[in-house]
Order: structure tokens, then C-alpha cells, then sequence
């Protein structure tokens, strides 16, 4: 027998620190150092064992990171692995991404602005320093996810 290391596939994602912020959000910092801002508020209304995590602040903030990294906890029976919390989109959506996302897309502020709903002015707006709405950085990423998907 070999003790050869057999790779397949991206490694699996690590949690080096986790912290409870206001309104069900909370601050992942990967392993990789990458830090995102995640709005955990959906997925705790959409299952009612994340009941106790809705209605119970200091539960929530005691959120802690599991042993290997993996997932963060809250207790024995309440976790949100890491494979799953880094498939969410992080909650900032900048203008930087929003040019990335055009770019990635191929797309003209004519065609941005069709594929949004919104006004080309608008779109030049966001490419440049305009604040973007939650709203249309979601819908980008939806674009960018669903590209050719047709």
C-alpha cells in the first residue's frame, strides 16, 4: 500500500473565525484569509430548527467555529457547514463587482441595462461609484451564475 495523497476536486472550504453581527448577519473569515459578510436571516426562516437562533440574540451571537472548521455552531444540535455558507453571497456587492460582472458577461451599458430593467444611465452609474441596490447585486450574480444557461 502507497501513502500517496490522492486529490480530487477543490478542497473543501475552512473556517478560521466566525462573528455574530446585527439583524442575523455574521463575519466569516476563511482559511484563505478571504473575509465575507453572509445575511444568515433566510435560511433560519425557512427551517424551524434555526427557530431558537431566530428569536434568541445571545444565542445567536455565541456563534463559534467547530473544531476542524468546517461548519460554525452555535450548540450540539444548531451548525451551518462550511461547504454550504460558501456557496452564499456575500452581503456587499461593490462597483468593482459590478464591472467584474459586465466584463465576465461580455455586456455593453445598453445590454446591462436590458438585462437589469434599468436605465443605461443608471448602470454607468453603478460601473462608476453609484451605491448598488441589494437587489441588482443579486440579480448580476444571478446573471453571471446562469450565464449561456439558456
Amino acid at each position: 500500500m502507497s501513502d500517496d495523497i490522492i486529490q480530487v476536486g477543490a478542497p473543501l472550504p475552512r473556517i478560521a473565525e466566525a462573528v455574530a453581527l446585527a439583524e442575523r448577519q455574521v463575519r466569516i473569515t476563511w482559511a484563505t484569509g478571504e473575509a465575507v459578510t453572509l445575511d444568515l436571516a433566510p435560511v433560519l426562516h425557512s427551517r424551524r430548527v434555526y427557530r431558537p437562533l431566530r428569536e434568541d440574540d445571545a444565542l445567536f451571537r455565541s456563534v463559534r467555529v467547530s473544531q476542524y472548521g468546517n461548519a460554525i455552531e452555535w450548540s450540539d444540535e444548531l451548525d451551518l457547514s462550511a461547504v454550504w455558507l460558501a456557496r452564499l453571497p456575500s452581503i456587499s456587492f461593490g462597483n468593482a463587482d459590478f464591472r467584474r460582472a459586465m466584463d465576465t458577461l461580455g455586456m455593453t451599458l445598453d445590454g446591462m441595462a436590458e438585462a437589469l430593467e434599468v436605465s443605461r444611465r443608471r448602470v454607468a452609474g453603478w460601473r462608476k461609484d453609484q451605491p448598488i441596490p441589494r437587489h441588482i447585486g443579486l440579480a448580476t450574480r444571478y446573471l453571471v451564475e446562469h450565464q449561456g444557461k439558456a
